[in-house]
């Protein structure tokens, strides 16, 4: 029996590439980087700030791809907002 071997980066998304297929969508590097740094954006400004619903529709955006990576099946959103943009994009 061969021993499992874990993945590199480059295993995923060779050097060369910026985006591949997951599940039928379209993942470009930095996606879930860039997912995060809206979360952690948006626990930071005001509900009343005019910035954000722009950082909410912009995690719209990103949240399939971070599903198709299948980050949730790993980690759970700890903040409410967070997980009601997944249920929205559902």
């Amino acid at each position: 029996m061969r021993p499992t071997l874990a993945l590199c980066p480059q295993d995923v998304l060779r050097d060369d590439q910026d985006e591949t297929i997951l599940g039928g969508v379209e993942v470009r590097k930095g996606t879930v980087a860039a997912f995060v740094a809206n979360a952690k954006l948006l626990q930071s400004v005001s509900p009343t700030d005019p910035d954000y619903e722009m950082i909410r529709q912009q995690l719209r955006e990103l949240a399939p791809a971070v599903r198709a990576v299948g980050l949730l099946e790993i980690f759970s959103p700890r903040s409410a907002e967070i997980d009601d943009i997944f249920t929205e994009v559902t």
